[in-house]
């Protein structure tokens, strides 16, 4: 006599045994190890590619970035002093940094605490970091530390690394809907980036090197981070994006003994920024 199943029940059998929990976990495991892999190998390969984009498609690709910040921005005399003292240090860079470029300063007057390089050229200086100066030489560290990003190309790596794991779970994970949307979010994954702290301390270096090219001294060259090491808790956009101000300070010291470099006077910041 033989007994029927209700419809929809599985017959298992010696020869047809059920899934076994470990058989699942194991091709779960299988499979998020995969997309791992896969999102891991996509961002380095972005990342490496970078050194490869020409200046010319980077502006292009600010194009759709530089907008958002250029309508918060307002031409000023302290938009103008910030460019005088941003020329004076793009005059040090090199011809492979230098050639091809055209780096502005866009002041917002905001209480921001921050400083953002974005793709286009483009160091935006917020009014709440210039409230924070007390020195021509420590606005120019930190203005010299923002062409250092643009010399490691770290925005634009970033951007990418972001955009090629956005682009690889939509399509692993069959979002296709979201594809369409994952361009629109550069401006936000500008606003919010978070280099690494080897990047941070890459950009310090090449700061530190601009502020003894331009005045034969580095003096001012910790003051900012020194005083954001004190606020260390305190809700400012910068701290959310760099990392801790204090092993800063204490790597850029360690530079500044190693090369033998001289710390000298403070120059007053100019008038129009204070």
């Amino acid at each position: 006599m033989s007994i029927e199943l209700p419809p929809g029940t599985a017959a298992y059998s010696k020869r047809n045994p059920p899934p076994q929990n470990r058989q699942l976990l194991v091709f779960l495991g299988w499979f998020i190890g995969t997309v791992i892999t896969i999102v891991w190998v996509a961002g380095w390969i972005a990342s490496s590619l970078v050194w490869w984009i020409p200046p010319r498609v980077e502006q292009q690709l600010g194009q759709v970035i530089v907008p958002t910040y250029e309508a918060l921005a307002q031409p000023s005399a302290t938009q103008e002093s910030l460019n005088t003292l941003l020329d004076r240090l793009e005059a040090h860079l090199s011809d492979d940094l230098h050639a091809g470029r055209d780096y502005q300063v866009l002041y917002i007057p905001d209480e921001t605490v921050n400083a953002i390089a974005i793709p286009g050229d483009r160091v935006i200086i917020y009014q709440g970091l210039l409230q924070e100066m007390d020195s021509e030489n420590e606005l120019m560290m930190v203005l010299g530390h923002e062409l250092g990003h643009f010399a490691n190309r770290d925005h634009l790596r970033g951007l990418s690394r972001r955009l090629a794991v956005q682009l690889v779970l939509a399509t692993v994970l069959g979002d296709a809907g979201s594809i369409g949307a994952i361009a629109s979010s550069a401006t936000s994954i500008v606003a919010n980036a978070q280099f690494s702290q080897q990047q941070e301390y890459q950009a310090d270096e090449i700061g530190l090197q601009l502020l003894h090219q331009e005045y034969g001294q580095v003096a001012g060259a910790t003051d900012f981070f020194a005083e954001l090491a004190q606020k260390q808790g305190v809700d400012l956009a910068i701290l959310a994006t760099h990392p801790a101000s204090a092993k800063r300070v204490q790597r850029l010291e360690q530079l500044i003994q190693k090369n033998g470099y001289e710390i000298g006077e403070r120059s007053p910041l100019p008038g129009s920024l204070k």
